[in-house]
């Protein structure tokens, strides 16, 4: 056999697996509280694997690599911000998000401010849950048509197709269990393998810096304008993202949630170093991969297929697969939770509709009926991968949103007890109008088409409109009512009777 048939055998077996994995969490998928956030009962070594394996994407694996490639070490700053952003999360919200036994960030507004004007918050969540779902089917397909030579839109369904099945079948506890395989592909593929064949391949740090330039060993090689805005829009990002509080929804305990996620964020940071060096290393290995036209996230595979052994270049392969795939069930899973729980429900509202979600009170019926909502929204996010070139661009205008017009209100209601509901839905429509504005009005000045929706300043601009219509709304208004804030104090202290809340509109 020669090694594309060897490395094509390795990926189908992975992906054989993944299905097996379907089966196998369906098996312990009960009731709702199985099907979406596994339990609740996820112990330090589930929830490490299974928190790194969602947030660590094609972005962080293919894409940091290539941006060591390009950059140097500092192309490790993508990467970094992710970890960063999980470290934040996990040691200064993640015990108090796990106590409030909710499902969605929506119910935590609704909870925090007594008000369900809140609930906007569910169409961007369920917009940027649903882009990324897309992108991320976008992206491993890429690895199906390199390695089967199918066009791309049946690379996009047959992967899109796995994915489904097994986040159908057995929602979250099947996601976790994938995850703990695709966790365990990733550190094997890229520290014990990638990492120290590429450095052979280079002759070690002193073959690397004597063949590239001094810039490469710099840490603002990459600029230090791109290392900001990875962290406004990333580290920002991840510690609001329905996809991530899932997460730390199926946490057992605060502790399990706080230190096995400071113990994923950790592992983060060491994944965008070993990424980066790897980049280095290839640029030597590697010197005539023309990422001016092929881009820079070939790198990865051109690694895997010209330097590394047989076998090992598959199981590489396979690791960039189970890095894209991780973060396509985690959206998918977050994007249903939150279509059902919130979007419905207030959608139903402006027909004068009302529409209850009642967790767990037939549980048969209710997994059944998320099933459904994982199916159809699965469905939809082939479709848009397929039909739509650039999910980029949605994904990037949903994640602006998601930063420039909620993170005041949802980390204010963490953080500030003064802060009210009106303050949250105000500075929520002010950060999204802002943002969007500035959006459009640079694309239409931008000399080059979408620069204005991948420009820094929405967000930068959201942002501050949005945390100053805050402040001044909340102080302007009365305070939240009184018994809504013991209601909130008592769940952030775990100490409520009512622990899976009813969301109505």
């Amino acid at each position: 056999m020669d090694a594309s048939a060897i490395n094509s055998a390795i990926v189908i077996a992975y992906l054989v697996a993944m299905l097996a994995f379907g089966w196998w969490g369906k098996s312990r998928t009960k009731n709702n509280s199985d099907y979406l956030v596994a339990g609740r009962r996820l112990g330090p070594l589930l929830y490490t694997g299974t928190m790194a394996a969602v947030v660590l994407g094609g972005a962080s694996t293919v894409g940091g690599v290539g941006l060591g490639y390009k950059f140097g070490i500092s192309g490790m700053w993508l990467v970094v911000a992710i970890g960063s952003g999980v470290l934040l999360l996990s040691l200064l919200f993640a015990g108090m998000i796990q106590r409030l036994r909710i499902y969605t960030v929506a119910q935590m507004l609704t909870l925090r401010y007594g008000t369900r004007s809140t609930q906007t918050s569910g169409i961007v969540m369920l917009a940027y849950t649903l882009m990324l779902c897309a992108t991320s089917t976008s992206a491993y397909a890429t690895i199906f048509v390199v390695l089967f030579g199918w066009d791309r839109w049946v690379a996009i369904a047959v992967g899109g197709a796995i994915v489904l099945v097994y986040s159908t079948i057995g929602g979250m506890w099947s996601i976790t269990l994938a995850d703990q395989v695709q966790f365990v592909i990733k550190t094997v593929g890229v520290f014990l393998l990638m990492l120290p064949f590429v450095l052979n391949a280079a002759g070690g740090f002193d073959g690397i810096r004597q063949r590239v330039d001094a810039s490469f060993f710099q840490w603002d090689g990459i600029g230090v304008q791109t290392i900001i805005t990875y962290f406004v829009v990333y580290t920002l990002g991840l510690l609001i993202g329905q996809d991530i509080w899932q997460r730390v929804f199926t946490a057992k305990t605060p502790g399990v949630a706080r230190w096995g996620g400071t113990t994923a964020g950790v592992y983060c940071v060491l994944y965008g170093l070993a990424g980066a060096v790897i980049g280095m290393a290839a640029r030597v290995a590697l010197p005539d991969i023309d990422v001016k036209n092929l881009g820079k996230d070939v790198v990865y595979a051109e690694v895997a297929t010209h330097v590394l052994p047989l076998v090992i270049g598959g199981l590489v392969l396979a690791a960039a697969v189970a890095a894209m795939m991780s973060t396509a069930s985690g959206a998918l899973i977050a994007a249903a939770t939150v279509a059902r729980t919130d979007v419905v429900p207030f959608v139903a509202s402006w027909f004068g509709r009302k529409v209850t979600v009642e967790h767990d009170r037939n549980p048969e019926e209710d997994v059944r009926e998320n099933r459904w909502w994982v199916l159809g929204l699965g469905v939809a996010a082939i479709i848009i991968a397929i039909l739509v070139k650039d999910v980029v661009a949605a994904l990037t205008i949903a994640y602006d949103i998601l930063v420039g017009g909620l993170l005041v209100a949802i980390l204010g209601g963490l953080v500030w007890k003064r802060g009210t509901g009106l303050g949250a839905a105000v500075s929520m429509g002010v950060g999204t109008v802002v943002t969007l504005g500035t959006m459009t009005w640079l694309e239409i000045h931008a000399a080059v088409p979408l620069d204005g929706i991948y420009a820094n300043e929405p967000i930068y601009y959201g942002l501050i409109a949005s945390a100053v219509s805050y402040i001044a709304v909340s102080l302007l208004t009365p305070r939240t009512d009184a018994g809504v804030m013991l209601a909130w104090e008592r769940r952030v202290s775990g100490k409520s009777e009512e622990l899976e809340p009813v969301t109505t509109a």
